[in-house]
């Protein structure tokens, strides 16, 4: 099987995986999903990921879809590299491979002109016309005209608390400064038109290339606030460069005022997201978004 085979046959490659008649090279890919590098006939490689096989749970309808449908969008934008869909299957999903490099400055600079002008291409509401996932749960795209504060209570943030609580992840301390949120969210300023975003930018998502440019992956996509995007990159001990990041945003689109008072509050949505499937262990960093997100 060479490249050019499995674009025009993407449905033949479960098969030539049972048989082992392409080389696997198992790589990094997070916590949900089983990544491998496949080396084709012709030498060239492309990145696969799929539902681990003797997972508790099947694969969720409609997943890798979900993901598919959000690099499209992010691609057909153009400002940042993402990378092309090669072949697209209900178990699985092949994407371009990408060489990885290191994080350098410029590729920093860069990345954050070409985030800002991504953001800028918008969205025709809040949510999207897809179905969503963030991580392996579902996430509700119902789109909106907004304002962005009450769509994000509702289909951010809310769906999370409860299962968050459902799975005892959180106590009732961490419910009240979470609801309270939710209840003064649209006093927090900063609504704007629904931006293009990625939707799960955690450092994680970013991959440096060697070609010197920061590549999209992983993403939740929809319509949503550009300063969601931002807020993610400074979770887990923060991207990269990160400075040199917003500088670098900052020159093509400048944030709105109180940006920066208003991170914990777009953080909230990923640490909930992070109780809800990892349980406990997140609880104090919702405790101290929430927290900060009051006291803006």
């Amino acid at each position: 099987m060479d490249l050019a085979y499995l674009r025009a046959h993407p449905q033949h490659l479960p098969t030539f995986l049972t048989h082992q008649r392409i080389r696997e090279t198992p790589v990094a890919g997070g916590d949900i999903c089983d990544a491998r590098r496949l080396t084709l006939d012709d030498g060239n490689s492309v990145f696969a990921k799929s539902w681990p096989e003797g997972a508790a749970t099947p694969v969720p309808e409609g997943f890798f879809a979900a993901e598919a449908a959000g690099l499209r969008w992010l691609r057909a934008a153009g400002p940042v590299p993402v990378p092309e869909i090669v072949a697209e299957l209900p178990e699985l999903l092949a994407l371009e491979w990408v060489e990885p490099g290191p994080p350098t400055p410029a590729a920093a600079t860069r990345f954050g002109r070409n985030l800002a002008a991504l953001h800028r291409a918008g969205a025709p509401a809040f949510g999207a016309n897809w179905p969503g996932y963030i991580g392996a749960l579902p996430q509700s795209n119902t789109p909106s005209p907004g304002p962005w504060s009450a769509w994000f209570a509702e289909h951010r943030l809310a769906p999370y608390l409860r299962r968050s609580v459902d799975n005892g992840a959180l106590g009732s301390a961490e419910v009240e400064l979470v609801e309270r949120v939710m209840n003064t969210i649209d006093g927090y300023g900063g609504d704007e038109p629904p931006a293009r975003i990625h939707g799960d930018l955690w450092p994680g998502n970013l991959l440096w290339g060697a070609d010197g440019r920061v590549w999209l992956v992983d993403p939740a996509a929809h319509g949503g606030h550009r300063e969601t995007d931002l807020a993610q990159l400074a979770l887990f001990g923060g991207a990269p460069e990160l400075s040199r990041i917003l500088d670098g945003y900052q020159e093509v689109w400048p944030l709105a005022d109180g940006w920066r008072e208003r991170l914990p509050l777009h953080q909230l949505h990923l640490l909930l997201v992070h109780t809800a499937l990892f349980g406990a262990g997140y609880r104090s960093a919702v405790s101290t978004a929430a927290g900060s997100a009051l006291d803006g």
